[in-house]
């Protein structure tokens, strides 16, 4: 694959963020944390989220491995860095967005965020992804 440097990395969309795939990740992760199932224990935190789960992590994560596959191919990531500055709640339309920043022989370095239209950027980080098999 040719890769250059301000390179956009086609978006991958998550049209609703599912409450249920929240409950289910708290099962399969025995995270006993209401704010990912219970949308009463969420409205009553004094952030003001109202009555919507807050997505896990590693849930909004792989909304950005998905974006890296779907561009570069399964097994391309070598690095990936993100820090979650917002919550990501349930019903939102999220868009997982990247851009190269830098490019070596085989390795594109990437800066990537998952953003909603009215929030903005909810996750940022960074990617170094082995672009030599693609």
């Amino acid at each position: 694959m040719k890769v250059a440097k301000g390179d956009v990395i086609p978006e991958w969309v998550m049209e609703a963020v599912s409450a249920e795939r929240m409950k289910t990740m708290a099962a399969i992760l025995r995270d006993p944390n209401p704010l990912h199932w219970n949308r009463d224990t969420v409205a009553a935190l004094p952030m003001g989220l109202g009555k919507r789960t807050i997505n896990q992590g590693p849930l909004g994560l792989s909304y950005m491995v998905n974006m890296l596959h779907d561009w570069a191919g399964p097994g391309s990531i070598k690095r990936l860095k993100m820090t979650f500055p917002h919550v990501v709640l349930d019903g939102e339309r999220v868009i997982a967005r990247g851009v190269v920043t830098e490019t070596t022989e085989s390795i594109a370095h990437c800066e990537v965020w998952l953003e909603e239209a009215s929030r903005g950027r909810l996750l940022v980080g960074a990617a170094e992804v082995d672009i030599s098999q693609s």
